[in-house]
Protein backbone atom coordinates (compact mmCIF):
# COMPACT_ATOMS: atom_id res chain seq x y z
CA UNK A 1 0.00 0.00 0.00
CA UNK A 2 1.04 3.41 -0.45
CA UNK A 3 1.80 5.80 2.85
CA UNK A 4 -1.18 6.31 4.61
CA UNK A 5 -2.89 3.56 2.86
CA UNK A 6 -3.91 5.17 -0.45
CA UNK A 7 -4.25 3.83 -3.68
CA UNK A 8 -0.93 3.18 -5.74
CA UNK A 9 -1.51 5.03 -8.63
CA UNK A 10 -0.24 2.85 -11.53
CA UNK A 11 0.52 4.29 -15.14
CA UNK A 12 0.65 1.93 -17.69
CA UNK A 13 1.12 2.26 -21.74
CA UNK A 14 -0.16 0.74 -24.65
CA UNK A 15 -3.62 -0.47 -23.20
CA UNK A 16 -5.61 -1.28 -26.08
CA UNK A 17 -5.37 -4.51 -26.39
CA UNK A 18 -2.97 -7.39 -25.52
CA UNK A 19 -0.76 -7.73 -22.27
CA UNK A 20 -1.49 -3.79 -21.29
CA UNK A 21 -5.08 -4.41 -21.23
CA UNK A 22 -4.99 -7.91 -18.88
CA UNK A 23 -2.78 -5.87 -16.91
CA UNK A 24 -4.93 -2.89 -16.53
CA UNK A 25 -7.73 -4.87 -16.01
CA UNK A 26 -6.49 -6.94 -13.22
CA UNK A 27 -5.01 -4.67 -11.34
CA UNK A 28 -8.45 -2.45 -11.36
CA UNK A 29 -10.10 -5.57 -10.10
CA UNK A 30 -7.91 -6.05 -6.77
CA UNK A 31 -10.19 -7.41 -4.16
CA UNK A 32 -8.18 -4.85 -1.92
CA UNK A 33 -8.79 -1.77 -4.00
CA UNK A 34 -4.99 -1.13 -3.64
CA UNK A 35 -4.00 0.53 -7.32
CA UNK A 36 -5.47 3.39 -9.15
CA UNK A 37 -4.77 2.15 -13.05
CA UNK A 38 -4.15 4.92 -15.58
CA UNK A 39 -4.49 3.19 -18.56
CA UNK A 40 -3.25 4.63 -21.22
CA UNK A 41 -3.36 3.97 -25.49
CA UNK A 42 -2.24 6.39 -28.45
CA UNK A 43 -5.87 6.20 -29.48
CA UNK A 44 -8.89 6.64 -27.54
CA UNK A 45 -11.15 5.72 -30.37
CA UNK A 46 -10.15 2.14 -29.35
CA UNK A 47 -10.65 2.14 -26.29
CA UNK A 48 -13.97 0.03 -26.40
CA UNK A 49 -12.30 -3.22 -25.94
CA UNK A 50 -10.81 -2.40 -22.68
CA UNK A 51 -13.71 -0.40 -20.97
CA UNK A 52 -15.74 -3.96 -21.75
CA UNK A 53 -13.14 -5.65 -20.05
CA UNK A 54 -12.66 -2.98 -16.93
CA UNK A 55 -16.58 -3.53 -16.64
CA UNK A 56 -17.37 -1.55 -12.93
CA UNK A 57 -14.00 -0.54 -12.55
CA UNK A 58 -14.05 1.95 -15.09
CA UNK A 59 -14.08 5.51 -13.94
CA UNK A 60 -13.90 4.00 -10.23
CA UNK A 61 -10.18 2.07 -9.84
CA UNK A 62 -9.75 2.65 -13.74
CA UNK A 63 -9.46 5.80 -15.55
CA UNK A 64 -7.87 6.60 -19.14
CA UNK A 65 -5.82 8.82 -20.78
CA UNK A 66 -4.34 9.27 -23.79
CA UNK A 67 -0.23 8.94 -24.73
CA UNK A 68 1.08 8.29 -27.29
CA UNK A 69 5.04 7.35 -26.15
CA UNK A 70 6.28 8.69 -29.65
CA UNK A 71 5.62 12.32 -28.53
CA UNK A 72 7.37 14.32 -26.17
CA UNK A 73 4.56 16.89 -26.24
CA UNK A 74 1.93 13.77 -25.52
CA UNK A 75 3.99 12.23 -22.44
CA UNK A 76 4.36 15.49 -20.57
CA UNK A 77 0.68 16.39 -20.99
CA UNK A 78 -0.38 13.08 -19.91
CA UNK A 79 1.92 13.31 -16.97
CA UNK A 80 1.10 16.92 -15.88
CA UNK A 81 -2.47 15.82 -16.25
CA UNK A 82 -1.87 13.28 -12.89
CA UNK A 83 -2.40 15.02 -9.62
CA UNK A 84 1.16 16.47 -8.49
CA UNK A 85 2.64 14.09 -11.58
CA UNK A 86 2.67 11.18 -8.58
CA UNK A 87 2.91 8.18 -10.02
CA UNK A 88 3.92 5.63 -8.02
CA UNK A 89 4.50 2.40 -10.68
CA UNK A 90 5.16 2.86 -14.63
CA UNK A 91 4.52 0.08 -16.75
CA UNK A 92 6.20 0.94 -19.84
CA UNK A 93 4.41 -1.87 -22.41
CA UNK A 94 3.69 -0.09 -25.37
CA UNK A 95 5.48 -1.72 -28.05
CA UNK A 96 5.42 -2.38 -32.32
CA UNK A 97 7.02 -5.86 -33.69
CA UNK A 98 8.98 -5.95 -36.78
CA UNK A 99 9.69 -9.35 -38.71
CA UNK A 100 11.36 -10.15 -42.48
CA UNK A 101 14.43 -10.39 -44.00
CA UNK A 102 16.89 -7.60 -42.75
CA UNK A 103 17.53 -6.09 -46.37
CA UNK A 104 13.72 -6.41 -47.51
CA UNK A 105 12.75 -3.82 -44.38
CA UNK A 106 13.73 -0.17 -44.96
CA UNK A 107 15.20 2.11 -42.43
CA UNK A 108 11.60 4.26 -41.95
CA UNK A 109 10.45 0.97 -40.59
CA UNK A 110 13.37 -0.18 -38.14
CA UNK A 111 13.28 3.52 -36.82
CA UNK A 112 9.42 3.44 -35.94
CA UNK A 113 10.50 0.48 -33.92
CA UNK A 114 12.91 2.18 -32.08
CA UNK A 115 11.00 5.24 -31.77
CA UNK A 116 8.37 3.03 -29.79
CA UNK A 117 9.89 0.47 -28.23
CA UNK A 118 13.37 2.25 -27.32
CA UNK A 119 13.13 5.73 -27.57
CA UNK A 120 9.18 5.61 -26.32
CA UNK A 121 10.25 3.32 -23.26
CA UNK A 122 12.94 6.31 -22.04
CA UNK A 123 10.40 9.08 -23.02
CA UNK A 124 7.95 8.14 -20.39
CA UNK A 125 10.77 6.97 -17.85
CA UNK A 126 12.41 9.81 -18.06
CA UNK A 127 9.14 12.45 -17.45
CA UNK A 128 8.35 10.51 -13.80
CA UNK A 129 11.81 9.63 -12.90
CA UNK A 130 12.86 12.83 -11.34
CA UNK A 131 9.68 12.74 -8.92
CA UNK A 132 9.87 9.10 -7.83
CA UNK A 133 13.50 10.10 -7.50
CA UNK A 134 11.73 13.01 -5.25
CA UNK A 135 10.35 11.04 -3.26
CA UNK A 136 12.67 8.50 -2.52
CA UNK A 137 9.75 5.90 -3.75
CA UNK A 138 8.46 4.14 -6.64
CA UNK A 139 8.86 1.20 -9.15
CA UNK A 140 9.51 0.88 -12.85
CA UNK A 141 8.03 -2.19 -15.22
CA UNK A 142 9.77 -2.23 -18.59
CA UNK A 143 8.05 -5.34 -20.17
CA UNK A 144 11.13 -6.48 -22.11
CA UNK A 145 11.35 -10.21 -23.36
CA UNK A 146 12.96 -13.13 -23.22
CA UNK A 147 15.06 -12.81 -26.88
CA UNK A 148 16.29 -9.98 -24.76
CA UNK A 149 18.82 -12.27 -22.98
CA UNK A 150 20.03 -12.80 -26.58
CA UNK A 151 20.50 -8.63 -26.60
CA UNK A 152 17.30 -6.31 -26.95
CA UNK A 153 18.15 -2.58 -27.38
CA UNK A 154 16.60 -1.31 -24.10
CA UNK A 155 18.86 -3.59 -21.91
CA UNK A 156 21.66 -1.60 -21.44
CA UNK A 157 19.32 1.25 -20.55
CA UNK A 158 17.86 -0.31 -17.94
CA UNK A 159 21.11 -1.79 -16.37
CA UNK A 160 22.06 2.29 -16.07
CA UNK A 161 19.10 3.13 -14.51
CA UNK A 162 18.72 0.20 -12.34
CA UNK A 163 22.41 1.33 -10.80
CA UNK A 164 21.05 4.43 -10.49
CA UNK A 165 17.59 3.93 -9.50
CA UNK A 166 19.23 1.83 -6.21
CA UNK A 167 20.59 4.91 -4.83
CA UNK A 168 16.69 6.74 -4.30
CA UNK A 169 15.49 3.51 -2.87
CA UNK A 170 13.26 3.39 -5.91
CA UNK A 171 12.60 -0.14 -8.03
CA UNK A 172 13.11 -0.74 -11.66
CA UNK A 173 12.39 -4.57 -13.11
CA UNK A 174 12.38 -6.19 -16.23
CA UNK A 175 9.50 -8.54 -17.45
CA UNK A 176 10.50 -11.14 -19.85
CA UNK A 177 7.80 -13.45 -21.37
CA UNK A 178 8.67 -15.78 -24.27
CA UNK A 179 5.90 -16.26 -27.10
CA UNK A 180 2.64 -14.48 -26.06
CA UNK A 181 -0.98 -15.26 -27.77
CA UNK A 182 -1.81 -12.18 -29.06
CA UNK A 183 -4.24 -11.15 -31.74
CA UNK A 184 -0.99 -8.96 -32.70
CA UNK A 185 0.99 -11.51 -32.64
CA UNK A 186 -1.16 -13.71 -35.06
CA UNK A 187 -2.40 -10.65 -37.38
CA UNK A 188 2.12 -10.24 -37.81
CA UNK A 189 2.98 -14.31 -38.78
CA UNK A 190 -0.54 -13.94 -41.11
CA UNK A 191 0.96 -10.69 -42.70
CA UNK A 192 4.29 -11.87 -43.14
CA UNK A 193 3.71 -15.31 -44.87
CA UNK A 194 1.54 -13.44 -47.37
CA UNK A 195 4.56 -10.33 -48.15
CA UNK A 196 6.99 -10.48 -50.76
CA UNK A 197 9.87 -8.83 -49.15
CA UNK A 198 11.45 -7.48 -52.48
CA UNK A 199 15.44 -6.63 -51.90
CA UNK A 200 15.90 -10.11 -50.43
CA UNK A 201 16.67 -13.07 -52.62
CA UNK A 202 15.01 -15.73 -53.54
CA UNK A 203 16.71 -18.54 -51.46
CA UNK A 204 16.65 -16.00 -48.17
CA UNK A 205 12.34 -15.51 -48.85
CA UNK A 206 12.10 -19.15 -49.23
CA UNK A 207 14.22 -19.89 -46.05
CA UNK A 208 12.41 -17.36 -43.86
CA UNK A 209 8.71 -18.48 -45.57
CA UNK A 210 9.22 -22.16 -45.83
CA UNK A 211 11.38 -22.92 -42.35
CA UNK A 212 11.70 -19.78 -40.01
CA UNK A 213 7.66 -18.74 -40.05
CA UNK A 214 6.64 -22.44 -39.67
CA UNK A 215 8.90 -22.95 -37.00
CA UNK A 216 8.17 -19.91 -34.67
CA UNK A 217 4.61 -20.97 -35.29
CA UNK A 218 5.37 -24.26 -33.71
CA UNK A 219 6.91 -22.48 -31.17
CA UNK A 220 4.29 -20.24 -29.93
CA UNK A 221 1.85 -23.50 -30.00
CA UNK A 222 4.07 -25.04 -27.68
CA UNK A 223 5.41 -22.27 -25.50
CA UNK A 224 2.76 -19.55 -26.13
CA UNK A 225 1.66 -18.00 -22.83
CA UNK A 226 -1.83 -15.47 -22.39
CA UNK A 227 -2.04 -11.96 -21.87
CA UNK A 228 -3.63 -13.02 -18.60
CA UNK A 229 -0.47 -15.32 -17.87
CA UNK A 230 1.94 -12.04 -18.01
CA UNK A 231 -0.54 -9.81 -16.07
CA UNK A 232 -0.26 -12.11 -13.04
CA UNK A 233 3.32 -12.32 -13.07
CA UNK A 234 3.77 -8.76 -13.58
CA UNK A 235 1.18 -7.79 -10.28
CA UNK A 236 3.32 -10.59 -8.10
CA UNK A 237 6.31 -8.71 -9.07
CA UNK A 238 4.67 -5.18 -8.77
CA UNK A 239 3.63 -7.03 -4.80
CA UNK A 240 6.83 -8.56 -4.19
CA UNK A 241 8.66 -7.11 -1.29
CA UNK A 242 11.87 -7.56 -2.58
CA UNK A 243 11.20 -7.15 -6.53
CA UNK A 244 13.53 -8.77 -8.71
CA UNK A 245 15.24 -6.91 -12.05
CA UNK A 246 14.56 -9.85 -14.22
CA UNK A 247 11.60 -11.81 -14.81
CA UNK A 248 11.00 -14.75 -16.40
CA UNK A 249 7.78 -16.03 -16.94
CA UNK A 250 8.16 -18.72 -18.95
CA UNK A 251 10.13 -21.45 -17.18
CA UNK A 252 10.36 -23.34 -20.26
CA UNK A 253 12.72 -20.79 -21.78
CA UNK A 254 15.23 -21.60 -18.84
CA UNK A 255 17.37 -23.45 -21.50
CA UNK A 256 17.88 -20.89 -23.54
CA UNK A 257 18.94 -18.44 -20.40
CA UNK A 258 21.56 -21.43 -19.26
CA UNK A 259 23.00 -21.39 -22.98
CA UNK A 260 23.39 -17.73 -22.40
CA UNK A 261 24.77 -17.27 -18.87
CA UNK A 262 27.14 -21.33 -20.09
CA UNK A 263 28.93 -19.25 -23.07
CA UNK A 264 30.15 -15.63 -22.77
CA UNK A 265 30.63 -15.44 -26.27
CA UNK A 266 27.13 -15.89 -26.78
CA UNK A 267 27.78 -18.42 -30.24
CA UNK A 268 25.86 -21.57 -27.95
CA UNK A 269 22.45 -20.38 -28.04
CA UNK A 270 22.46 -18.63 -31.87
CA UNK A 271 24.00 -22.07 -33.53
CA UNK A 272 22.11 -23.85 -31.61
CA UNK A 273 18.55 -22.53 -32.70
CA UNK A 274 20.59 -22.17 -36.19
CA UNK A 275 21.15 -25.82 -36.49
CA UNK A 276 17.25 -26.80 -34.86
CA UNK A 277 16.08 -24.43 -37.66
CA UNK A 278 18.34 -25.41 -40.91
CA UNK A 279 19.72 -28.64 -40.13
CA UNK A 280 17.10 -30.31 -37.83
CA UNK A 281 13.89 -28.89 -38.49
CA UNK A 282 11.84 -31.77 -38.65
CA UNK A 283 13.16 -32.82 -35.30
CA UNK A 284 12.56 -29.63 -33.74
CA UNK A 285 8.97 -29.93 -35.10
CA UNK A 286 8.26 -33.08 -33.82
CA UNK A 287 9.89 -31.86 -30.54
CA UNK A 288 7.19 -28.68 -30.38
CA UNK A 289 4.20 -31.12 -30.98
CA UNK A 290 4.62 -33.31 -28.21
CA UNK A 291 5.33 -30.31 -25.67
CA UNK A 292 2.12 -28.79 -26.81
CA UNK A 293 0.46 -31.83 -25.80
CA UNK A 294 2.78 -32.43 -22.33
CA UNK A 295 1.97 -28.29 -21.89
CA UNK A 296 -1.43 -28.74 -19.93
CA UNK A 297 -2.69 -25.85 -18.11
CA UNK A 298 -1.55 -26.75 -14.83
CA UNK A 299 2.46 -26.78 -16.35
CA UNK A 300 1.36 -23.56 -17.73
CA UNK A 301 0.30 -22.03 -14.55
CA UNK A 302 3.28 -22.87 -12.84
CA UNK A 303 5.49 -20.66 -15.28
CA UNK A 304 3.70 -17.34 -14.38
CA UNK A 305 5.12 -16.83 -11.39
CA UNK A 306 9.15 -15.87 -10.91
CA UNK A 307 10.94 -16.82 -8.05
Amino acid sequence: MASGGEQKVVLITGCSSGIGLRIAVLLARDELKRYHVIATMRDLRKKDRLVEAAGDTYEKTLTLLSLDVCSDDSVRQCIDSVKDRHIDILINNAGVGLLGPVESISMDDMKKVFETNFFGTVRVIKEVMPDMKKRRAGHIIVMSSVMGLQGRMDTPVCYGAYVVFLLYSTRLSLIEPGPVHTEFETKMMEEVAKMEYPGADADTVRYFKDVYIPSSIDIFEALGQTPEDIAKCTKKVIESSRPRFRNLTNSLYTPIVAMKYADETGGLSVHTFYNLLFNFGSLMHITMSILKCLTCSCLRRRTISPD
